[in-house]
């Protein structure tokens, strides 16, 4: 059969977790709805911490004030819909609305994993190379770099749209997933053209990932054996504790994913709700945990953090006296 490029969809219906009891849907909205208020909260709070706080104004904190912007934005593009699906039964979404979703869903994700690939590139420069460090790291360099992932990514997720965009979309409407992604989108295309839109979809999503993830594994080797060859345990523990923050936050971004790729690939099956749940922990949890791995493990927010409560517990004690 052969197909005109004309699009009889006009909205999508965003499923969700198929099997998921209507009983359950209070509760489950509930969970997305905290989560989401965290995401909110830790993301904002480290917005403005680091931007109110001078001695946090350095290229690495301000990477991290870009990775907190990408991931409020990335919470607030996926949870209210399927929020409103699970409280309000509000599952349909328009034809616009779920390209959008999908354009904003792609383009943060693949903007994540280069902010992660300056991030081991600041770590690489501080620990390999210490004396050229405060010439190529600086708060512009960072700022050209990550203003520089922001554009070229959105301008390229663009093209990605427009070419599933150029696939004509007649049959089922029914998006089996939380979100509108490409793959879920492209599905539901007519004619011989889906496989190779959704072929180049993935070769380019494969570039964003692994591109970085292979710098990034590069990085961290060469700081373990710097790290290794510095005589004093204690001068070990001090350079390595500099570096746990973006190991945490790279695992808890790039694990879960080559876990699922990885499976795909050996033929690993799993249940459908159990993938879209899996998919979605992968995409949330990063956002929702960042803002305590930088307060936890980052010693110079957690100093400042800690004298702040000080002083605000000194004060409280002066004012009820």
């Amino acid at each position: 059969m052969v197909y005109k490029n004309i699009t009889t969809i006009k909205d999508f219906v965003i499923l969700g977790f198929p099997g998921l009891h209507p009983t359950y849907y209070g509760p489950v909205s509930a969970l997305l709805f905290f989560t989401y208020l965290v995401i909110l909260a830790g993301n904002i709070f480290i917005l403005v911490f680091v931007g109110f706080e001078r001695r946090l104004q350095k290229p690495t904190y301000l990477i991290f004030c870009h990775l907190a912007m990408n991931d409020f934005l990335f919470g607030t593009v996926t949870l209210p819909k399927i929020i409103s699906r699970y409280w309000w039964d509000d599952k349909i979404a328009s034809f616009g609305a779920c390209f959008t979703q999908m354009y904003f869903v792609h383009s943060l994700g693949a903007i994540h994993s280069l902010f992660l690939l300056i991030m081991a590139l600041d770590r690489f420069i501080a620990i390999c190379l210490p004396l050229k460090y405060p010439v190529l790291i600086t708060n512009n360099s960072i700022s050209i770099a990550c203003g520089m992932s922001w554009i070229g990514t959105f301008v390229r997720m663009m093209a990605v749209v427009l070419h599933a965009l150029s696939l004509p979309y007649c049959s089922s409407n029914i998006i089996v997933q939380c979100y509108c992604d490409h793959i879920s989108i492209t599905n539901l295309a007519c004619g011989g053209n889906v496989k190779h839109v959704q072929t180049v979809a993935v070769g380019l999503a494969m570039f964003s990932l692994l591109l970085p993830l292979s710098f990034i594994f590069f990085s961290y080797i060469s700081i373990f054996i710097v790290v290794l060859r510095i005589p004093n345990m204690e001068s070990r523990y001090k350079t390595l504790s500099t570096c746990t923050p973006q190991l945490f936050i790279s695992c808890l971004y790039y694990l879960p994913r080559c876990f699922v790729y990885l499976a795909h690939a050996t033929g690993f099956s799993f249940g459908l709700d159990f993938r879209i749940l899996l998919i979605l922990l992968y995409s949330l949890l990063p956002p929702a945990v960042n803002p305590i791995i930088y307060c936890l493990k980052t010693k110079d927010i957690k100093e400042v953090l800690m004298k702040r409560l000080e002083n605000a517990k000194v004060g409280m004690k002066q004012t009820s006296k």
